[in-house]
């Protein structure tokens, strides 16, 4: 079998392809958490916390003063830019409820699909009929 058939079975896969789209939805869906975060629920929560912008909140590693992460940025200081890690982990936690929240209600409409036994096939009924007749001659 030639290397290239081979890879066109592995990626025509249905699971290679389902991967896919999740992958493709989910880089969707993460620019949209991201603009939720950043341009819905930071600004409320720096204006509760007075005016505090976390994008803006960094250490520099060089000793030096600088008002603004653009200016230490310019200056090719080496920052620790914590307000950015603060950022991402405010992201994280709203995607990883969004996920829950989605998984939670798929998971309700499986159950509800499960209380419904499938009814058996026909020729299943007609075996079992053959199968209790036979029972009942002999």
């Amino acid at each position: 079998m030639s290397i290239i058939k081979e890879f066109k079975e592995f990626a025509m896969r249905g699971n290679m392809i389902d991967m896919a789209v999740g992958i493709i939805i989910g880089a969707a869906f993460g620019t949209i958490v991201s603009s939720l975060v950043n341009d819905v629920l930071m600004p409320p929560i720096g204006l509760l916390a007075g005016g505090l912008d976390f994008a803006d909140k960094f250490i520099a590693l060089n000793g030096e003063s600088y008002a603004t992460l653009a200016e230490a940025t310019k200056a090719g200081a080496p920052v620790i830019r914590y307000g950015m890690f603060i950022n991402a982990v405010i992201n994280f936690l709203i995607v990883a409820f969004a996920i829950f929240m989605l998984i939670k209600q798929v998971n309700r409409f499986k159950k509800a699909e499960a209380v419904a036994p499938a009814a058996p096939a026909e020729d299943v009924v007609l075996l079992t009929q053959i199968r209790d007749l036979l029972k009942a001659k002999a």
